[in-house]
């Protein structure tokens, strides 16, 4: 009752003051339109009678014209007609002709008809005045009189009426606007409830009403602000390392539990010579993946792909690792070869990463292989699912292998987080287009609860590739995704990165040693100034243009021939793969030609190392180099430019990186350099042999503080901050609506 009067009286009140204010221009329009009505009529009388009255007034026939007077003067709206002299005296009238009123005032031409209103003790008169003419002469006026009382009359009922039809049309509006607010406030409520619980990464998620979505976007945005524990995000921004992250998962996410998912395991037994051997693979991912696992603990699900994986886990296919002091679980998957081939190397390696990566080689798409993919990703969702102890865990899928994973998983786990980090670029829409499956990988993305990627440029372009392929809302303030079915995706820059330090660097001789022992490992003189390269023999790295650029270098200042040394190191990878075999070829055969034009006796420009090396022969090399290349045509990140800054402690060394890869967004103390542009690569390599000892310190001093504070913890510290929020406010929201009366608001 009290809702229904808080409408009905502001209603009233403003329905009486337009009444208020309205009555007098009403009034004054509807004496307006009266009034033209009875001119229009006094035009039409003179119009009808002039003649006979001319005729009359020329005849002198006195009677007649009296007669004819009482006959037009028997209209309701007609009070009296007079016959007017030129000089305005009244010569005839009807019975009815007010003894008060006299002729009225003449003015302008004769001819022209006058309407003057006259206010007499009984009520106002109009009086219509025509001339009479013949042959030119003036005879005199005609005058009509009106009584105009019929006009307050009427305007009287007018007002009377429209008082009456506001009053009637407050009451049922009022009534109305009661039923209506009542519905839509219980409504209200519901929709509240709902669209606060489509936090997201959130499954049950329904689409927002349009009249509510800003209000639950602000709302989201005062819970989230609420939810940050600041004390933390403070801490955080000055030391990531393993004891915040564990302190992260305590603190902000107790009992939680974390999976890993990837293609590539971090450990990988071989037989080899009739014994196991431990291989500890050359992979970005790996190498940033196993800190936070060692950190964080859980179990890391991957493809066991070694000779001898299966004699070295349990009956449920797990081990324990590291080997030396174990701290999480290795649950490995198990593929045949014709799964490998279609999911792996088929659709992963020649379809999605030469789509997503700007190398100029030709994607290539086979139903087969989409098929293996499809499989193999509801393989490892069910690994999931099998591993999960609990309803809700945290699972960390890992790069383009499992595009399709987090929507699996979200279908049998619909409380999981999930957290799907995408490792390599991510397309302009013109060029994801070419994808067959381009809408099912999308959709299988938007499964994640959080999708990250290197740099803001590739969420853009994500973005932007759902927008054109996807019926789907996004909210490009916030970078958040909301599909058909009402599951949002936050889509956030998290810049990978390293350990810091690496574990590895406990156990590496200082710098002057590590010189000493690459030097004499590789038969190079203690005096030759060495530049290494370090990744796997993939042409996305520009190998090739690496070492064009050294020939280059020896033609544009020949004073290095014999001074300077390429040392580039890699490990083959994806050998059945055509493009990858080309590659190496192309590399080998062009070292050997420039090798062959600018060697000398006890001197190669270049030195080809093809196998893989473990990181503690990587960093070795690193802090013996007097420089590192980088010169990738197109990468997410590449971590080989933060290995090579965090080896140096020394504050010594110059990193000369390739402005398409993501690393180039946050060392800008590296020269940067563009590897099409082989001169100027060339070039940029000759200013790093002659750069002065204190600016390389005060550029690589630079790149450490960076390295140092944005390293892998933080990474991964970051988006577990998302999440934990995510999770927060996703119990905050179950906990209002449980709370919530099942019928809205309750109304006193």
């Amino acid at each position: 009752m009290r809702m229904a009067l808080r409408f009905v009286l502001p209603l009233l009140l403003v329905l009486g003051l337009i009444a208020w204010l309205a009555a007098p221009a009403v009034g004054g329009l509807i004496e307006k339109w009266f009034r033209a009505d009875v001119e229009m009529r006094s035009r039409l009388i003179f119009n009808s009678v002039q003649e006979t009255v001319t005729q009359l007034v020329n005849a002198g026939s006195s009677r007649q014209v009296d007669g004819l007077f009482r006959r037009i003067a028997q209209d309701e709206r007609v009070l009296a007609l007079g016959l007017c002299d030129n000089g305005g005296t009244l010569t005839r009238r009807s019975a009815a002709w007010p003894s008060a009123m006299a002729c009225p005032d003449g003015h302008g031409h004769i001819a022209e008809p006058s309407f003057t209103v006259t206010h007499l003790d009984n009520g106002s008169v109009l009086a219509a005045s025509f001339g009479l003419v013949t042959n030119g002469n003036a005879l005199g006026r005609l005058v009509i009189l009106h009584d105009l009382g019929f006009i307050e009359r009427r305007l009287s009922s007018a007002e009377s009426f429209l008082a009456l039809f506001l009053g009637c049309l407050g009451l049922a509006a009022a009534g109305v606007t009661a039923v209506v607010a009542r519905l839509t406030l219980r409504g209200w409520m519901s929709t509240l409830q709902r669209g606060l619980s489509a936090q997201p990464g959130d499954g049950a998620a329904r689409r927002d009403s349009p009249e509510l979505a800003p209000l639950l976007r602000e709302m989201r945005k005062a819970m989230r602000s609420l939810e940050a524990p600041r004390g933390l995000s403070e801490a955080i921004r000055v030391d990531w390392g393993p004891d915040s992250l564990r302190s992260l998962l305590r603190d902000e996410m107790p009992d939680a539990e974390v999976l890993v998912v990837s293609n590539r395991q971090p450990y990988i037994h071989n037989m080899e010579d009739g014994k196991v051997t431990l291989q500890r693979p050359a992979s970005g991912l790996v190498t940033a993946l196993e800190p936070i696992m060692r950190a964080c603990g859980g179990t890391w699900i991957a493809h066991g792909s070694g000779s001898a994986d299966t004699l070295m886990v349990d009956k449920a296919d797990h081990l324990a690792v590291p080997p030396e002091s174990p701290a999480y679980t290795l649950r490995r998957v198990w593929l045949s070869d014709e799964e490998q081939d279609g999911y792996y190397y088929g659709l992963a390696n020649e379809g999605l990463w030469p789509l997503c990566h700007i190398a100029f080689v030709r994607p290539t798409f086979r139903a087969s292989d989409w098929e293996q993919y499809v499989a193999v990703n509801r393989k490892f969702a069910e690994a999931v699912v099998a591993e999960a102890t609990t309803p809700n865990p945290v699972v960390l899928v890992q790069d383009y292998h499992f595009a399709l994973l987090p929507q699996m998983v979200r279908e049998m786990l619909p409380e999981a987080t999930i957290i799907t980090f995408w490792h390599i670029p991510w397309p302009n829409p013109e060029m994801f287009s070419i994808c067959p499956w381009k809408e099912e990988i999308l959709a299988g993305l938007l499964g994640s609860s959080i999708l990250g990627f290197h740099t803001q440029f590739h969420c853009l372009n994500f973005l932007e590739s759902v927008d054109r392929f996807l019926a789907s809302h996004i909210d490009r303030e916030l970078s958040v995704v909301r599909d058909v079915d009402g599951n949002t995706t936050l889509v956030r820059p998290y810049p990978i990165s390293i350990e810091w330090p690496p574990a590895a660097l406990a156990d590496t001789p200082p710098v002057d040693q590590c010189r000493q022992l690459v030097h004499q490992r590789y038969g190079i003189a203690l005096d030759t100034r060495l530049a290494v390269g370090v990744e796997r023999f993939d042409y996305t790295k520009g190998i090739a243009d690496r070492f064009r650029a050294v020939q280059s270098l020896l033609e544009q200042h020949p004073e290095w021939i014999g001074q300077f040394t390429l040392l580039q190191v890699a490990a083959p990878t994806r050998g059945r793969l055509s493009a990858y075999q080309i590659t190496q070829e192309e590399a080998e055969s062009l070292a050997a030609e420039i090798n062959q034009r600018f060697g000398r006796d006890n001197w190669q420009p270049i030195l080809m190392v093809a196998r893989h090396h473990e990181p503690d022969e990587v960093l070795t090399l690193f802090r013996a180099a007097d420089l590192c290349l980088v010169s990738s045509l197109h990468d997410g990140m590449n971590l080989v430019a933060k290995e090579f800054v965090a080896a140096r402690d020394d504050e010594d060394g110059v990193l000369v990186l390739s402005t398409f890869a993501g690393a180039s967004r946050e060392l800008r103390e590296a020269l940067i350099v563009n590897p099409y542009d082989i001169q100027a690569m060339g070039e940029a390599m000759h200013a790093a042999l002659i750069m002065p000892a204190d600016q390389r310190r005060e550029r690589m001093k630079l790149m450490r503080e960076l390295v140092s504070e944005h390293n892998i913890h933080h990474w991964a510290g970051r988006m577990l901050l998302d999440a934990a929020r995510m999770r927060k406010s996703r119990a905050i929201q179950n906990q209002m609506v449980q709370a919530a009366p099942a019928g809205g608001f309750r109304h006193g």
